[in-house]
């Protein structure tokens, strides 16, 4: 998973986003969290399919809140630990 967003992404999510695995909503194209490119400066961080360029997720960070914007996704896979 890219650096930039791995640690917010832990903040908000309680789960290991290593195995995540999304679905764009523009291409259809699955991959690992991971494979997503960061796109800075922005307001917060924004991360685009490999494939298509499209937008997958956006999360911006405040001093009291974080949000995250999923909209470029159909699907987001986080394995469980067993």
């Amino acid at each position: 998973m890219p650096a930039a967003i791995s640690g917010d992404l832990a903040e908000v999510v309680a789960a290991d986003m290593t195995g995540a695995v999304f679905t764009c909503a523009g291409c259809n194209h699955s991959g690992p969290v991971a494979t997503l490119r960061v796109w800075e400066p922005a307001p917060g961080l924004v991360d685009r399919c490999p494939n298509c360029t499209d937008v997958i997720l956006r999360l911006v960070r405040t001093p009291d809140r974080v949000f995250l914007c999923l909209t470029g996704a159909t699907r987001l896979e986080i394995p469980l630990d067993s």
